[in-house]
């Protein structure tokens, strides 16, 4: 692993903001024995609880959708808001934590998500379920940062490494369990129970939490917060995800909403880059962007988990609607990813540094379109195998992936930088991730409407491939409305499969693409990826 930071500075690094950090105080002498074990299980469980809520419901949105009354695509706001909603909030992560002290702010932070989990669970439709996993988000915002400078707090500084592989090891589980725990409690409970095991986590983990760090508290200092900075990251981040979702149910530009949308996200987005650029203080740091490595690196990662994230989504769709898998079955599916990740992740920590990480990045580049080109191929009649050596191989891209990028994005960064980078990098990625699932979903069904009508033309009457199927299904007792009743699902079936093997097909070439970006950058070795690997997840 690289060389390990200071504790003051991975604490500035986990805030996301690149103001002065509170200096961790002397007393504050490191955690030992038991406490220290304890300690490290409770930030653990919360991060843990936290990550998880990323994945657990990709599997659980044909459920949701069926029960409470709406499509599938409007299921994934669910998704999507959820993950808005923890990008705006990580910015103010720096201004909150120095306002109100870091211990505070984490518990406040893991007693609203417990709150609004219970909520959620609570939903009688899904606007009332998407206001909640909206607050659900906003209040994660601060918990995965703060819970990494907690930790690094109850380490002695030459054990912070260590500290900082648990830590991620937690990360990595935590998405794995997500679509095999949402599965298995989709099709063995019901859905709300996704968000009701977050309430015993939860309290556990801020009570056990408060015990221990209350008397840990970090110095308290007012500083002035950009307002009308985060007021417009709110008004174009917002307003461009709700047009990406409500795109196409509302058919897109011929609807006033959606212009209207577009407009205010336009018009938000220009606002936001003068008044940043030029605010004393600003929510986002923008200047980052003047350098060419750390532009490159937050835009490959961006694109990468868009796609990465979008797929997490849209498999298990297409495996539960089209192909007839169970919410569990499609969570096995996915989770074969952690086989390689959690092996080959602790070896490429220990020994990034030693290699160009330009290297590292090209080759999970290529794994990922390897990946999605073996995806492009899948039928209805596969087998499970078939469907699941994709994800076991993507295991190995997943490994190769966020830290390498981390460290392009971080490299040649002076220290003090460091944290509006890391910072503004996550903002990035956590919102492509929201993106990318609107996208994905949207570009699904229209590719998906396009491939029908393109197979329905085949069926006409006199046709010499429907008409003999029309006459045999009619001998056997259908009347002809029912038998075109079951053509046309069969029609729906190579539909949605001929579009979804698009979609994985296009992703597929943007990875091989985004291989020359990669090359554009000026060749160092890795000196920050490994002390960041946990801000990857």
């Amino acid at each position: 692993m690289a060389s390990t930071p200071s504790i003051e500075e991975s604490a500035a690094g986990a805030t996301g903001l690149e103001q002065q950090a509170p200096k961790t105080p002397a007393h504050m002498t490191p955690l030992t024995g038991g406490t220290l074990v304890l300690g490290t299980i409770a930030l653990s469980l919360a991060t843990f609880m936290n990550v998880l809520d990323t994945s657990i419901a990709n599997v659980s949105i044909p459920a949701i959708a069926g029960d409470l009354g709406v499509s599938s695509s409007q299921g994934t706001w669910v998704i999507t808001s959820f993950g808005v909603a923890n990008a705006i909030a990580v910015p103010l992560t720096g201004f909150v934590t120095q306002r109100f002290g870091a211990v505070k702010v984490f518990l406040a932070s893991i007693l609203l998500f417990t709150l609004f989990s219970f909520l959620c669970g609570q939903a009688p439709n899904l606007e009332i379920l998407i206001l909640f996993r909206v607050l659900q988000g906003a209040s994660a915002g601060p918990m995965i940062p703060l819970s990494q400078t907690l930790l690094l707090s109850s380490y002695k500084p030459q054990r912070a490494g260590m500290a900082i592989a648990m830590w991620s090891m937690t990360t990595l589980v935590a998405p794995i369990m997500g679509p095999l725990l949402g599965g298995w409690i989709t099709d063995n409970i019901s859905w709300p129970w996704i968000f009701y095991i977050n309430v015993p986590v939860g309290l556990l983990a801020a009570a056990v939490t408060a015990s221990i760090y209350i008397r840990r508290e970090t110095p308290i200092r007012k500083l002035p917060i950009d307002w009308t900075g985060l007021g417009l990251l709110v008004v174009w981040v917002g307003s461009l995800q709700i047009m990406l979702d409500k795109g196409q149910e509302l058919d897109w530009f011929s609807s006033p909403v959606i212009i209207a949308l577009a407009a205010a996200a336009v018009v938000g987005f220009v606002l936001f880059l003068i008044w940043e650029l030029y605010d004393d203080h600003p929510v986002v740091d923008l200047s980052l962007f003047k350098i060419p490595t750390f532009t490159i690196g937050t835009v490959l990662l961006a694109l990468a988990y868009g796609m990465f994230f979008g797929s997490l989504v849209l498999l298990p769709l297409w495996l539960q609607e089209i192909v007839g898998y169970t919410a569990t079955d499609a969570g096995e599916v996915l989770a074969w990813v952690g086989l390689f990740a959690l092996m080959l992740s602790p070896v490429l920590g220990r020994y990034l540094s030693l290699v160009d990480t330009r290297w590292v990045t090209t080759f999970s580049f290529l794994v990922f379109a390897l990946v999605f080109y073996m995806r492009s191929q899948f039928t209805t009649g596969d087998s499970y195998w078939e469907y699941s050596i994709p994800t076991v191989i993507q295991g190995i891209a997943t490994a190769t992936f966020f830290i390498p990028l981390l460290g392009i994005i971080l490299a040649g960064l002076p220290a003090h930088r460091i944290p509006a980078a890391s910072g503004l990098s996550n903002f990035a990625r956590i919102t492509a991730g929201s993106f990318g699932t609107s996208i994905y979903t949207t570009w699904w069904t229209d590719r998906a409407d396009l491939h029908h009508e393109q197979l329905v033309g085949h069926i006409y009457a006199g046709s010499p491939v429907a008409s003999p199927i029309l006459h045999g299904m009619q001998a056997q007792g259908f009347s002809q409305e029912q038998a075109l009743t079951v053509i046309n699902r069969l029609i729906d079936q190579q539909a949605y499969t001929l579009a979804v093997d698009d979609m994985f097909r296009l992703s597929a070439w943007l990875f091989v693409a985004m291989v020359a970006l990669v090359w554009l950058i000026k060749p160092s070795r890795n000196s920050a990826g490994g002390d960041a690997a946990a801000g990857a997840h």
